[in-house]
């Protein structure tokens, strides 16, 4: 049998794994699935999202998934910023 040699560091940054702990921004416009940004929320990242259109109505698929699972949800100046569990909104400054 032939020597096999595998170098790990190079194979880890050839890896395609998700940014976690990022700023994401959007547009919350229902052309994204909910399950999207339910999986980037997830995935430990924080969105800030354009909104265009009624919010009630484009958030209505991921807020309370969001939210039960320990997420937030902040409306602020025509956009939601939705943070991962363990990640406060500060509005103290609002």
């Amino acid at each position: 049998m032939s020597e096999f040699e595998l170098d790990l560091q190079s194979a880890e940054g050839d890896m395609d794994v998700p940014d976690e702990d990022s700023v994401v921004l959007g547009i919350l416009d229902g052309e994204t699935p909910d399950a999207e940004w339910i999986a980037l929320v997830e995935a430990g990242n924080t969105l800030v999202l354009d909104i265009e259109g009624d919010l009630s109505e484009l958030a209505a698929g991921f807020a309370t998934e969001i939210t039960d699972r320990g997420g937030e949800l902040m409306h602020f100046r025509g956009f939601l910023v939705v943070s991962p569990p363990g990640r406060d909104i500060d509005t103290d400054r609002l």
